[in-house]
C-alpha cells in the first residue's frame, strides 16, 4: 500500500495495487471521519478490507471510473461487506458491469460479473460521499463511458482519473469502443484545463500531475 500526501486538506488517500494487471485501487477518507470512498476495487480486495478494518472505516460508496474487468472485479466483495454503499459508474459504462463480453473478462476466460450500478452519473453531475464532493467529467476514448471525478476542494486539486492519463503515457485505445482521437480530446478538454499542480490518481503505475504531463507526455504534450 502507498499513500498520497496533500499539503493542506486533512485527507488520507491509500493505494492498493493488485498483482494481476497491476491495477491501482484507492481508499479515500477525511481524517476526522470514519467513512470512506473505495475507487475501482480490483483483485486484491483482501488488502482493502484489512485496511478498512484496521482503520475502523465504513464504505459510503464504491466508485468505478469505467467498466473494464480490472476496475470492477472487486465490487462484489466490497458490496457484500457494505451492502448499503451505492455502486456508482458513468451511465455509458454501466452495461459493462454485468456483461463479461463488454467488460472484457470473457476474453481472459474469467467471465466476471459485478453487481449492477446503484447510481449512474453524467457529465457535470456533482456527487458527495464521506464528506468528499466530486465533479463528474465524461472522458471517453479508453472506454466509451469512462468518467473522471475532480475533487476541487482538495489542496491541491485531485483528479480520480482511472485509465485516461498515465505518467508518461495514456490509456489503451485498441478496445472495441476505444479511440485515440477521442481520448486525446478528453485529456485536453477535461484534464489539461485543471491547475498544473493537480494530482492525477492513475489506474496503473505512479501518480502524476497535470503540469508534468503537459510538459513531458509523449502522446499528449501541450
Amino acid at each position: 500500500m502507498t499513500k498520497v500526501s496533500l499539503s493542506e486538506t486533512p485527507v488520507q488517500i491509500t493505494t492498493v495495487v493488485s498483482e494481476m494487471f497491476a491495477e491501482n485501487a484507492f481508499i479515500v477518507h477525511l481524517k476526522d471521519r470514519n467513512d470512506c470512498i473505495v475507487i475501482d476495487p480490483s483483485f486484491d480486495t483482501e488488502s482493502i478490507l484489512q485496511y478498512l478494518t484496521k482503520n475502523d472505516l465504513t464504505v459510503s460508496a464504491i466508485l468505478n471510473t469505467h467498466g473494464h474487468t480490472d476496475h470492477i472485479v472487486g465490487n462484489e466483495a466490497i458490496k457484500m461487506q457494505f451492502p448499503h454503499a451505492p455502486l456508482v459508474i458513468g451511465v455509458g459504462d454501466a452495461p459493462k458491469l454485468t456483461d463479461p463480453q463488454l467488460n472484457l473478462s470473457a476474453s481472459y476466460g474469467l467471465g466476471i460479473v459485478s453487481p449492477p450500478a446503484d447510481q449512474t452519473v453524467v457529465h457535470g453531475e456533482i456527487i458527495e460521499f464521506a464528506g468528499i464532493r466530486l465533479e463528474t467529467r465524461d472522458t471517453p476514448g479508453h472506454s466509451c463511458g469512462h468518467v473522471v471525478w475532480i475533487w476541487h476542494d482538495a489542496t491541491p486539486t485531485v483528479a480520480i482519473n482511472g485509465d485516461v492519463l498515465f505518467a508518461g503515457s495514456i490509456g489503451r485505445t485498441d478496445f472495441p469502443d476505444g479511440s485515440f482521437e477521442v481520448l486525446e480530446q478528453s485529456i485536453r478538454q477535461q484534464l489539461y484545463t485543471l491547475p498544473a499542480d493537480t494530482i492525477v490518481l492513475t489506474g496503473h503505475g505512479n501518480n502524476t500531475t497535470i503540469g508534468q504531463e503537459k510538459q513531458t507526455n509523449p502522446f499528449v504534450a501541450e
